[in-house]
């Protein structure tokens, strides 16, 4: 039973979501998510599907072989992807989204003929490569350089905790081109992930097995010239101006998978018996379900909420770094509590509710902390 209430959206966004769902319980059911996680084996069956059923092209503009669908259609799609499994929802946003959606507004018109339609057509796969061993929240501080060498440029440095690296046809790599100038000398480039000189190694982590974490290594990558996203030192006003849609669509895995949390809890305190009743029978359990509902409900107010000012043309900053933390915390402390409702059972992986709290424990921690993201929320309040 499915306890999310779709008043508020269109019937093409309900047709979204269904129509997801639908796809997804036949080519990733619940059986195959475990035998993935166990090996650590990136979903490509489902992906493939979502690219065959068309949903790839739904962010992208129409001229590029896209939809031009909104970002309240995203966020609808979004959410039921992680409310059937978080992994397949980061598998899509990591191409098409955190690496794609610079390749879209930044890159030249012959790179986006180039690369969107395979992107659409599940034939490349993408990564972004930003975060590195000594430069995480502080992103300012990258040493991986790129130097021009006549029509190319030469990249060396490292990148750390880059999902899907391993799987990924190219990398959108974040660079440093004038290394003393701050925020003001970073530059992007598109670099195939088999070019002579990249070395990629998934790390072993918590949780999110079927996507991964990557070390990614460049030593000596030549890449053309024309491979820049977007002008040269200028990376950053991009990698700004791709923030409010990345924590929106971070907000939607977490509001997605909180509610599957929370229906999965609840389907088993009615059907555990302990003293000759069902666990939910008892007031502390019906409590926690409580609180786990309001907080459920209160992450997908946040972020449909954010999806409509965006939409709007607004620059939410505020709203959508308050949806990252609120959805994200969220997600987390209902997982949490279902293992709870799950007892010693919970614990073991006959059940899946322990891959949950795995997979949701770095949603605070990825793409912005919630430290930074409460840092960001007092400055704009004026602190």
């Amino acid at each position: 039973m499915q306890t999310v209430n779709l008043f508020g959206l269109s019937e093409e966004q309900i047709i979204i979501r269904n129509s997801v769902l639908d796809l997804l319980e036949r080519v990733l059911p619940r059986e195959k998510i475990k035998e993935l996680d166990k090996a650590r084996a990136f979903p490509h069956e489902a992906y493939q599907a979502l690219a065959d059923a068309g949903w790839m092209a739904l962010p992208y503009p129409e001229k590029y072989g896209g939809m031009g669908g909104s970002m309240k259609d995203v966020a609808a799609l979004i959410e039921a992807m992680a409310y059937h499994y978080g992994g397949i929802a980061t598998a899509y946003l990591t191409t098409v989204y955190y690496a794609g959606m610079h390749v879209a507004k930044f890159a030249s018109d012959e790179m986006r003929n180039e690369i969107l339609p395979k992107v659409i057509s599940g034939e490349v796969k993408l990564a972004l490569g930003l975060t590195e061993p000594q430069a995480g929240s502080d992103a300012v501080s990258i040493t991986t350089r790129a130097v021009r060498d006549g029509d190319d440029f030469v990249i060396n440095g490292q990148k750390i905790y880059t999902t899907c690296a391993h799987v990924a046809d190219h990398l959108v790599v974040v660079t440093k081109t004038k290394p003393d100038a701050g925020y003001r000398g970073m530059s992007i480039f598109l670099v195939n992930a088999k070019a002579p000189g990249v070395t990629i190694r998934p790390l072993d982590a918590l949780g999110r097995h079927t996507t991964h974490f990557n070390e990614v290594f460049f030593e000596d990558v030549r890449v053309p010239a024309s491979n820049m996203i977007g002008e040269e030192n200028a990376a950053w006003k991009n990698l700004m101006g791709a923030l409010n849609a990345e924590r929106l669509t971070l907000a939607a895995v977490g509001a997605g998978n909180t509610f599957k949390c929370l229906d999965y809890a609840l389907a088993y305190a009615k059907e555990r018996v302990q003293f000759n009743q069902p666990i939910g029978k008892f007031q502390v359990i019906q409590h926690r379900l409580a609180d786990m509902r309001m907080k459920a409900e209160t992450s997908r107010l946040h972020i449909y909420r954010v999806a409509e000012l965006l939409d709007a043309g607004l620059d939410p900053v505020m709203e959508t770094t308050m949806a990252k933390v609120v959805c994200t915390e969220n997600h987390f402390d209902v997982a949490n509590s279902a293992l709870q409702i799950f007892g010693g059972a919970g614990y073991t992986t006959d059940f899946d509710i322990e891959m949950m709290v795995r997979d949701a424990r770095v949603g605070t921690i990825g793409a912005g902390t919630s430290e930074v993201m409460r840092n960001v929320i007092a400055k704009l309040l004026g602190l």
